[in-house]
């Protein structure tokens, strides 16, 4: 097609969409329109046409034209300039010129504009190398205007005069990356209604304290991908009087933000400042002035290092994220968000958190979200454990989600997740999980989704699941080493053939383990009928095995303590017949104690006993020294015993074996 004429009929009286786009279409004349659309036609789209001339008047018999696209052309700024006087006459509100090779706009580039109502224009993507001063002074109504893709290197103060309206601006790769690029001071001061700024990846270019002067009413502000080595405290000084929500600093090659930066944005909620090369101590001094800020992005930088007052300025905090920041702990880890009572959603994945004080996250009641995927908690769970398992959820109480995915754990505390009765997602996927307490989830009775695929679990017990799979709404178990034996998984079998559960893969990756004779076999697919039938032989498995075990009990304990059980038994046997201690009067006796010994506890009685006859308070009968020649061992004994007060006998394992003495 090389015309817009489409006849000399009226014809479609109630269309409203006329598209030539990728035609041959060269000139516009004034009667290409006359007929045949009643004037009905609200959008017109020329793109992708080789247009070299517009006829006075081409646009006439379009008087409610309210959009006009004219994208992927070479109209160059004579043509562009043209194609605007024609324009008055008609309803146009959205003028399109994307990729229209509009290298530069003068100041008479969009004069015949002046006379419209356009609210929307779109000038991207044109290699742009220059705006004039008062370049828009005749769209006094203006509200959006599309910059993005071109190449300018010098704003000047008076390039956007006249945008009284303008209420969305983006820059987004607006200025050159070939060379370093110049905004002067008070280039955006006629915008005092823009809301929405966005100067996203430019990168060679310079901002003043003096830049965003004038936007007292900008709520967003995206800086993404430009270059800040360090964010200064006068950095953002000129947007202290106005009204900025959203601030976006990714990807700005950040290392360092200095005390009070964003010290005069008192209405700021968002700050974006991920994805950087941050690396410092926060103190706490460089949020200071937000009093109402409500989220802070800090994941994927170089290293924080964190105290107790690193976020104490900022108390309305509701969203911290800091994953993937090396985190390190100044100080001990307990309390370390202390100030934070208001948070919701805290996340410190992938940060390889080894340690951590059971009082960590103590004082955020109203914690709903926690991510600490990605870290290696496993040794705070552990029984063995110094000082036992690190309990540091509770106090968590509203908790809702809970990610954990990934953090090597191998034992779970059954006191874990105590008092988490809110819980509604729980993630323990890609663990050494292989056992689970039978209370573990004892108060998740309110859960929804439950994730505990690739651990090492072989048996899901009734006990321990039933409370909680009741109320599941999705369940991902695939990739565990399931033992398909009646003990460990036929209850489960069962479960999974019944429930309506979601349980993604469970046509394909809940699979037996074990026995070999079920090995590769579906777990939904296991026979439990054989099952239902042992009970009989268990109550008398158990029965047999409780006679048995307290049998074996019994005769090791005569074993090893029989001895001591006599010794009890003949006290009392001696107490019940009445028999007491013999009354010596005052009979003089010749020694305190006779000690009998075995030969291989001789040593020992010299070392501990007979130094207590060094006093003169005791005197000991000991064989191998007071013993005379000439009369029987025997009756040395015995008269030996008749001359002591008291008996010592030397119990020890050579005692017990030495057949003398235990005559």
């Amino acid at each position: 097609m090389t015309t817009t004429a489409l006849g000399d009929k009226e014809q479609l009286p109630n269309l409203s969409e006329l598209l030539y786009s990728h035609n041959m279409i060269g000139e516009l004349r004034k009667e290409d329109f006359m007929f045949p659309f009643n004037n009905s036609v609200q959008k017109l789209d020329l793109s992708s046409n080789p247009v070299k001339e517009f006829q006075e008047g081409c646009f006439q018999k379009l008087p409610n034209l309210r959009t006009l696209i004219m994208a992927n052309m070479t109209l160059g700024p004579k043509l562009t300039e043209k194609l605007c006087s024609q324009l008055p006459g008609t309803q146009i509100t959205v003028l399109i010129l994307l990729n229209s090779q509009l290298t530069k706009i003068y100041n008479t580039t969009l004069k015949g504009l002046e006379s419209t109502n356009v609210l929307s224009l779109d000038i991207s993507k044109n290699f742009m190398s220059q705006i004039d001063n008062n370049s828009f002074i005749y769209l006094p109504n203006l509200r959006i205007l599309n910059l993005e893709e071109n190449q300018v290197s010098h704003l000047t103060s008076k390039a956007f005069k006249g945008l009284s309206n303008l209420r969305y601006l983006n820059l987004k790769k607006f200025f050159s990356s070939s060379k370093d690029s110049k905004i002067d001071d008070l280039s955006f001061q006629w915008l005092q209604n823009l809301q929405y700024l966005n100067m996203e990846q430019n990168k060679k270019i310079y901002f003043s304290e003096f830049t965003f002067s004038g936007l007292t009413n900008l709520t967003n502000l995206d800086l993404g991908g430009c270059s800040f080595q360090t964010i200064r405290n006068e950095t953002f000084s000129s947007l202290s009087n106005s009204s900025l929500i959203s601030l976006n600093l990714s990807k700005i090659d950040l290392t360092k933000i200095e005390s009070r930066a964003f010290y005069g944005l008192k209405h700021l909620e968002v700050l974006d400042l991920g994805i950087n090369q941050i690396d410092q101590y926060l103190t706490g001094q460089e949020f200071e002035g937000l009093h109402k800020i409500k989220q802070i992005y800090l994941s994927y930088n170089k290293h924080l290092s964190l105290t107790r007052s690193s976020f104490c300025s900022i108390p309305s905090l509701e969203k911290l994220n800091l994953r993937k920041t090396a985190i390190t702990f100044k100080s001990p880890s307990n309390s370390l968000f202390q100030c934070l009572h208001n948070l919701t959603h805290l996340d410190l994945g992938n940060n390889n958190i080894a340690n951590i004080d059971e009082d960590i996250f103590s004082g955020l009641h109203n914690l709903r979200i926690l991510s600490l995927q990605h870290n290696n908690l496993a040794r705070l769970w552990k029984k063995a454990n110094p000082g036992g398992p690190v309990l540091f959820l509770k106090g968590l109480q509203n908790l809702e989600i809970l990610d954990l995915l990934s953090n090597g754990l191998d034992e779970i505390p059954a006191e874990a997740f105590r008092g988490l009765s809110d819980l509604k997602i729980l993630n323990l996927g890609e663990n050494n999980i292989y056992v689970f307490p039978q209370s573990l989830f004892a108060d998740q009775e309110s859960l929804l989704d439950l994730d505990l695929h690739k651990n090492l679990i072989t048996s899901v017990e009734e006990n321990t699941f039933k409370n909680v799979l009741g109320s599941l709404r999705n369940l991902s178990m695939g990739n565990n080493p399931f033992d398909c034996t009646c003990e460990s998984i036929a209850w489960f079998a069962d479960w999974l053939n019944k429930t309506n559960t979601s349980v993604p893969g469970r046509d394909s990756q809940y699979i037996c383990n074990t026995p070999s004779n079920y090995h590769g076999v579906l777990v939904k697919n296991f026979d439990n009928s054989p099952c239902k039938d042992h009970a009989p032989f268990m109550a008398l498995f158990i029965f047999s095995f409780t006679v048995t075990s307290s049998l074996v009990v019994f005769v090791l304990l005569l074993n090893f303590q029989g001895w001591r059980i006599k010794f009890h038994w003949t006290v009392l046997e001696n107490k019940i017949l009445g028999l007491t201690e013999i009354d010596l009067g005052d009979r003089n006796f010749e020694y305190d104690a006779y000690i009998i010994h075995a030969k291989k506890d001789e040593s020992w009685v010299y070392r501990y006993l007979l130094p207590l006859e060094n006093g003169r308070q005791y005197k000991f009968c000991f064989e191998e020294r007071d013993f005379e020649a000439g009369e029987s061992n025997l009756q040395l004994i015995v008269n030996s015993i008749r001359n002591s007060r008291k008996v010592i006998f030397v119990i020890t394992r050579y005692f017990l074996n030495d057949q003398w003495c235990r005559r």
